[in-house]
């Protein structure tokens, strides 16, 4: 009946298919678990058939650059939640950005996608209902509560402690709560992994905006302790009123900004660490925090941070009215001196990167006249035909990066070093969501093979 369906499906224009996907999701089990414990059979039996057919067939070729580059582009992961194409860009689950933010639910008034409603989709690979995402914002809402010592914790860190390490030290706290490290120690099947490792996520991502909340407030709010939560709100909202924002646009740019920074493949440092840690049956906790003790690197999540530092650099350097040719001035100096232009370029894309664009349209919508925003959007015409004509860079386009912290600034978050924390919070969607597969499909143990640069000589010859 699947296998109909799906073939049905295809033949569809999306908003039909949106429809039909709607109408069989209000048929099955409203909540998610129920939702995923329907699903988990059916892909198991379709990689399992797979990999009988194509267990031995080659994907790829390794180059030695490869090995030495990073593992860039090298095709050695399965990542269900999303894929990143370097012309087109994120797809969570097939679907778009654009296409998220029109099919996904919103909240009542709203106008951006609700992240509960991208949780659902990275973790079923259906566009839930209305009903279905309340459902979730609900579950979630029961579960916030933080353990004593967490919040005791949290509570005595020094203010010169970045608030990364502080979500990281909470988060590896949390572990004494969890589902799965307690089956796993009285002796739970291995097919029931994926259960406790879906309620560790589920509890983990409820558990997220208040230890966010509670760092936030002890550095920046005199200590001010995080609102209680409102079961009938959502998770966004309940987050920007911990924090003491009651702007109900900056509510929207939180519920777009969790949105789109909650996945992008498994191959980025946080992705994959916590895929990797998770590898050895380390609880969700545990894999989390190593995730986000990556995003925290200035080479991925702290990069944020790095533009808004270079933004400020660029006011101070030209001022906010510079002409266009003023700007050319400044940039080409930059590089002369052997610096980059942080926020532009990226690993894989190819293109301005679509979660770029979705802040530019919002920033249009909401604060086209700021003077910040402005600066962001000179640069935008200015800094890819300069980056083109030296020759030496692949992708000249903005990044995420290159907006985010202009557009925080403007509602008030002035606090720059939080900003990651933020991207964290945003992350758990993704990777806890491939955990549970992970766990679902059975994934083991990641252990590549490594080689030295003798070995690797030998190998080709050299």
């Amino acid at each position: 009946m699947a296998l109909v369906r799906q073939v049905c499906l295809k033949a569809l224009p999306r908003q039909q298919k949106l429809l039909v996907n709607q109408v069989c999701a209000a048929s099955n089990a409203a909540d998610l678990r129920s939702a995923l414990a329907e699903k988990i059979p059916q892909v198991q039996e379709e990689v399992k058939a797979f990999r009988k057919e194509h267990g031995n067939t080659k994907v790829g070729e390794i180059t030695v650059d490869m090995m030495y580059g990073g593992m860039r582009g090298m095709k050695g992961l399965v990542t269900e939640t999303s894929v990143l194409d370097a012309d087109e860009g994120i797809r969570f689950r097939g679907y778009t950005i654009p296409e998220c933010q029109e099919l996904l639910p919103r909240a009542p008034g709203g106008g951006e996608p609700l992240p509960e409603g991208l949780f659902w989709l990275l973790v079923t690979g259906e566009i839930p209902t209305a009903e279905q995402v309340k459902s979730l914002s609900e579950d979630w809402a029961s579960r916030a509560e933080l353990p004593s010592h967490v919040v005791t914790m949290l509570n005595n860190f020094p203010s010169h402690l970045h608030p990364m390490s502080q979500l990281v030290a909470a988060v590896a706290a949390l572990n004494s709560e969890s589902k799965f490290a307690n089956a796993y120690s009285q002796g739970v099947h291995k097919s029931k992994y994926w259960e406790t490792t879906f309620e560790d996520s589920m509890d983990l991502i409820a558990k997220l905006p208040v230890v966010a909340a509670t760092i936030y407030n002890n550095l920046y709010r005199e200590g001010a302790p995080p609102c209680p939560i409102d079961t009938s709100k959502d998770w966004s909202y309940n987050f920007t009123e911990m924090i003491g924002y009651k702007d109900a646009t900056f509510t929207e740019l939180m519920r777009l900004y969790l949105t789109i920074h909650s996945d992008h493949e498994g191959g980025n440092v946080s992705a994959h660490a916590t895929h990797l840690v998770g590898s050895a049956l380390s609880d969700p906790y545990l894999s989390f925090g190593a995730g986000m003790c990556g995003l925290a690197g200035p080479l991925h999540g702290l990069a944020n941070q790095e533009v808004l530092v270079f933004m400020n650099k660029v006011k101070d350097a030209v001022g906010l009215d510079a002409t266009d040719d003023q700007m050319k001035e400044f940039v080409w100096s930059l590089l002369k001196s052997g610096q980059v232009v942080p926020g532009y370029g990226h690993a894989v894309l190819r293109k301005t990167d679509p979660r770029y664009t979705c802040q530019r349209e919002f920033a249009l919508k909401h604060l086209p006249d700021d003077k910040m925003f402005k600066l962001v959007s000179q640069l935008y015409m200015l800094v890819p035909p300069i980056l083109m004509e030296t020759g030496k860079v692949k992708n000249p386009w903005p990044n995420v990066d290159a907006h985010s912290g202009v557009l925080l600034q403007y509602y008030g978050m002035k606090e720059m070093n939080y900003y990651t924390v933020l991207f964290g919070v945003s992350r758990a969607l993704g990777v806890t969501s491939s955990l549970v597969w992970d766990r679902a499909l059975g994934l083991p143990l990641e252990r590549p093979k490594s080689m030295s640069t003798q070995g690797l000589k030998k190998l080709v010859g050299a």
